[in-house]
């Protein structure tokens, strides 16, 4: 199968594959759409079984990023990339270096950020090849990890379907199930979470991890695979995509689906099934979009706390909108925040052809 006859291919602007015997780089980056800017979003370091794999995420986080970035009323068009991590020793700043290079080939199309198994030293690597970077955590206009601002936007999506499911946004008492929360992204909404009184739940590969959730918040740790069998009120997938699938489904026991995961849904009519089973979904590319909102803000030039703020406010706007619809239309809440992306997409796009 050919990369045009890939299920998850989009009408993809570009898909680059990128390799450096040296080092041991084995790279895809994924171009959805550059209607509204260039493309932008996270690079994922990540074992994967092969390289067919590897494909599949760069395609489908790509086009999320797309569908992200639009939604989140950003100047920035979506992309991804994923690097295969190479088996045994290998040098680190070297790969990243050769993944610099391949950012760089591609002149200001793709502007790449952390995404997981990715730190911000790794991106001052990557920065030493190319200036189409940004998590830096130096510089005029430096943020650093974009985790925080994902979880506070997480935060607020998750009280946002709250206050819809319950008439009020105290989460004091409720209890909320956390995939990933020994993850950047997931510690952080933990401390958002049990801060604002919620009971926690937690689950990781890292499980040394979570103890510290258990010191700091009287979390209570099951096993990976038992996270989804947890009676609570909110499951908050916060790791890898594919996690709502026919096989974890209907060992749900939650009311709202909402977490920081990317591409939760294994499949788009999963959003349906949620819905059939009155489960509320916060549709993952809308509540997750804190993270390259801060790094929009450094691609600005003058990072800008304040702004960061207003566009996370902008955020939960948009989630209550598309759950709006969903409710008052009868629809899957996945649908019609698909629709909305496409269509300002679409828009983007012509106002780009007749502007040419």
């Amino acid at each position: 199968m050919s990369v045009f006859e890939h299920p998850s291919f989009d009408n993809h602007e570009k898909v680059l594959f990128a390799t450096d015997e040296k080092t041991g780089l084995k790279a895809i980056i994924g171009v959805h759409s550059t209607a509204r800017g260039p493309s932008c979003g996270g690079c994922r370091f990540w074992t994967y079984d092969n390289s067919a794999d590897a494909l599949q995420d760069a395609l489908r986080l790509s086009q999320g990023m797309s569908y992200k970035n639009v939604m989140a009323d950003l100047p920035i068009g979506g992309g991804k990339s994923v690097i295969m991590k190479p088996q045994g020793n290998f040098d680190r700043d070297a790969l990243f270096q050769a993944f610099g290079r391949a950012v760089e080939s591609l002149n200001g199309n793709y502007i790449t950020a952390e995404d997981v198994g990715v730190s911000p030293d790794d991106m001052m690597s990557v920065h030493k090849q190319t200036k189409y970077v940004t998590g830096l955590p130096e510089g005029k206009a430096a943020s650093g990890d974009p985790s925080p601002t994902t979880a506070d936007g997480v935060f607020r999506g998750i009280r946002a379907c709250v206050k819809r499911a319950t008439g009020s946004e105290d989460l004091n008492g409720l209890r909320v199930a956390v995939q990933g929360a020994a993850g950047h992204v997931g510690s952080y909404l933990c401390e958002h979470l049990s801060r604002a009184g919620a009971e926690l739940i937690v689950a990781d590969m890292n499980v040394d991890g979570l103890k510290k959730h258990v010191d700091n918040f009287g979390a209570v740790i099951v096993d990976k695979d038992a996270i989804y069998d947890q009676e609570v009120d909110v499951f908050a997938p916060c790791a890898l995509g594919s996690v709502i699938n026919p096989e974890t489904i209907d060992r749900l026991k939650v009311k709202i689906v909402a977490g920081a995961a990317n591409n939760q849904l294994a499949t788009r009519d999963m959003g349906a099934a949620l819905q059939k089973r009155r489960i509320l979904y916060a549709p993952d590319y809308v509540i997750n979009a804190g993270g390259i909102i801060n790094v929009m803000g450094e691609i600005r030039g003058d990072f800008d706390p304040q702004w960061v703020k207003g566009k996370l406010a902008g955020l939960e706007a948009t989630l209550g909108e598309i759950l709006d619809r969903a409710e008052n239309e009868g629809r899957p809440s996945n649908d019609i925040a698909d629709e909305m992306a496409r269509a300002r997409l679409e828009e983007a796009a012509a106002a780009k052809a007749a502007a040419a």
